[in-house]
């Protein structure tokens, strides 16, 4: 497994890992209407090239199948973050956010900060994030619960 940076023939594989995961994933602690309105039908393949090349987004690539991805903004935002339905809990999720977080350092970013979902929160928990609010959030006529997390990174 290796982690590294997006390329632009990552796009169709991320979408489709993100589409199947939130559908099969978070389907545990989300509706059927939210996570349709979550992760539509008709998904914008060329919506993710341009997005995940705006964004320091990281893959871990298993021999050419993307295994998970996540994205860091220069704000310290963590935009998306997914491991593919196939590759959970495998720490996949936890070498991804170390790429992150790595990266973070090297920008000099000291705070990360997150809107994780039900399904994700326990992950950031145990990557020692704190919730700062759970919080409601619409998409597509749905309303979610997400929560808003963060972490102080220490100089290093």
């Amino acid at each position: 497994m290796k982690i590294r940076l997006f390329q632009k023939q990552d796009a169709n594989q991320i979408a489709l890992l993100f589409h199947e995961t939130v559908r099969e994933i978070n389907i545990h602690d989300y509706s059927s209407n939210q996570v349709k309105a979550w992760a539509p039908d008709n998904i914008q393949f060329k919506n993710w090239a341009k997005d995940c090349s705006e964004r320091f987004t990281y893959v871990a690539d298993d021999e050419g199948v993307i295994a998970g991805f996540g994205e860091l903004e220069l704000s310290g935002h963590i935009n998306c973050f997914y491991c593919h339905k196939d590759y959970q809990r495998m720490g996949i999720g936890s070498k991804i956010y170390h790429a992150i977080e790595t990266k973070a350092h090297e920008l000099g970013i000291t705070r990360l900060y997150v809107e994780a979902s039900i399904t994700a929160k326990p992950f950031f928990l145990h990557m020692e994030f704190k919730i700062i609010s759970e919080q409601q959030v619409e998409r597509r006529g749905e309303t979610f619960i997400n929560y808003l997390m963060e972490k102080f990174l220490l100089p290093g």
